[in-house]
């Protein structure tokens, strides 16, 4: 069954209603490669391999200048809209990046005040019009579930084009778990993988988008135990930890952040997401900066074989001290966006196969 017929048999309000596991497949393509990427849920293990993979290929064909002449070419026929009406650096300039690499001309909608929506244009129709001119929309936004139900109107129309969710409210951000998941898989790639891996996550878990997605993600490998460090007003969702119960995974939910760090092979670092406090201050309130702080000294009880990753931007969670140590690893995490972003783009558009047909011609 087509993509558009899946969505016709549904209204919104039933699709909404659906678990996010039930939603995945109307997102994919029928070959079951994706098509919009707006939820982690959409990825399976195997897909998650595949990723990562042609991530790494385009990373080192990308090393040459006649690897980029390649790579740069692939859809230089295509456009992307890059439409981020919440603050963002990296990941907007992570899919600038990608688009380019890939050859997209991309253009940028960053501040709606200066658009038709200040006319009073719906937010539906501003994406409708971007459909009309764009080959791909990326979109980030403050409005939880934006990105699925734009996903789900377009698939409707004569003209349906892919949605990638960039950030969407206090739930989803799929591209970060993805880029994520890559930078737990090239470091532990010498160590198993991450299969078997204890992640600790720190910080405000309760609007952490970020921890969501990966956490779901990491459902797909063997035996990973996660734990989750926060004040009791920041701590992860129940409804994560429904899911990691339904599906046998080992957790520990704690105010103990120090205690845990000899536990972890990775420790994921978050700031307290304020901006969306309804009261200025009111997240800060009960919460020791100290407790929750990566600090010079934690470098002794990390493994050494450990990893400290953190989404960025930083505020006081870890130490500058850590930042020269090999175990730090959110730059190289940062730049990890750019190439999984690249290799997803490339695989909506089906472009993987003749990525990976280049290398194994030029890497023999």
């Amino acid at each position: 069954m087509t993509q558009r017929r899946m969505m016709e048999e549904l209204s919104w309000e039933d699709f909404n209603k659906l678990p996010l596991e039930e939603r995945a497949p109307y997102f994919l393509q029928s070959s079951g490669r994706p098509y919009h990427c707006v939820i982690a849920q959409q990825f399976d293990r195997e897909a998650l391999d595949k990723l990562c993979d042609l991530a790494t290929r385009i990373r080192k064909i990308a090393k040459s200048k006649i690897g980029m002449d390649f790579l740069s070419n692939l859809m230089r026929n295509k456009r992307a809209m890059l439409y981020f009406t919440q603050p963002s650096t990296r990941t907007f300039l992570s899919f600038f990046s990608a688009c380019q690499i890939l050859g997209f001309s991309p253009a940028e909608v960053r501040d709606p005040s200066i658009s038709s929506e200040m006319k009073g244009e719906t937010k539906e129709d501003t994406i409708r019009t971007f459909s009309s001119f764009f080959d791909l929309i990326i979109m980030r936004t403050p409005a939880q579930g934006f990105a699925e139900q734009m996903a789900w109107m377009l698939s409707k129309t004569d003209r349906p084009v892919p949605i990638i969710n960039a950030g969407s409210g206090k739930d989803q951000h799929p591209t970060q778990a993805l880029l994520d998941i890559y930078t737990l898989e090239r470091s532990f790639e010498h160590r198993g993988g991450i299969d078997g891996k204890t992640v600790l996550f720190c910080g405000d878990l309760a609007r952490g988008r970020t921890v969501r997605s990966l956490s779901g993600l990491l459902l797909q490998y063997k035996n990973v135990k996660q734990i989750f460090a926060a004040p009791d007003h920041l701590q992860i969702g129940q409804d994560i930890l429904d899911r990691l119960t339904a599906n046998g995974v080992e957790f520990k939910v704690t105010n103990d952040f120090k205690g845990q760090i000899k536990n972890a092979d990775a420790v994921y670092m978050t700031r307290i997401q304020d901006e969306w406090d309804t009261n200025p201050g009111e997240s800060s309130k009960g919460y020791k900066h100290e407790d929750y702080y990566f600090t010079g000294d934690d470098l002794k009880i990390l493994s050494p074989k450990g990893i400290i990753m953190h989404p960025l931007p930083r505020r006081l969670e870890i130490s500058t001290d850590c930042d020269d140590d090999p175990r730090a690893v959110y730059w190289r995490q940062e730049r990890n966006g750019m190439w999984i972003r690249a290799a997803l783009i490339a695989t909506i558009f089906c472009r993987d196969q003749e990525i990976t047909n280049y290398y194994m011609l030029n890497n023999r």
